[in-house]
């Protein structure tokens, strides 16, 4: 195989694992009680806390409206609040509630389980090396953006 094959070999096997790996993801999403948006969302505040609503969908990649609808779902599964800012009332915090942080306690290990479940199949090593390979191959198609 010469280089240029070598390489679309490459770009096909990276998208067809990457497919896989989302659908199993996706699956395992369809068996809890909420979908991959709304665990973003969760991930976020668990991690991270309070979080002014107009800006979420700029750290998770979703845009502005889908966000108003998936704080709405979560709001009504009683897994986070709205808050207004007492300084700038144009200013509304998402935070996570009491229900929120258990079911996110239970949820964060669960998943981190089915991600360490995929990635058994490597070594140590074999994770560092492609955590590298694909970051540099992230950063090197952004700059093609330009």
């Amino acid at each position: 195989m010469n280089e240029k094959e070598a390489r679309i070999k490459a770009f096909t096997v990276f998208i067809k694992s990457s497919q896989s790996v989302q659908k199993l993801i996706k699956q395992d999403f369809l068996k809890k009680e909420i979908n991959l948006n709304e665990y973003a969302v969760m991930e976020l505040l668990y991690h991270k806390g309070d979080q002014p609503i107009q800006s979420i969908g700029k750290k998770i990649l979703m845009g502005g409206g889908s966000i108003t609808y998936i704080i709405d779902k979560l709001e009504k599964k009683g897994f986070l609040y709205r808050n207004p800012c007492p300084e700038d009332r144009r200013v509304m915090f998402a935070c996570i509630t009491e229900d929120g942080k258990q079911y996110m306690d239970t949820r964060v290990v669960e998943q981190e389980a089915l991600i360490n479940t995929i990635f058994d199949e490597w070594d140590d090593h074999e994770v560092e090396d492609a955590i590298n390979l694909l970051k540099r191959i992230g950063l090197h198609a952004e700059s093609l953006l330009k």
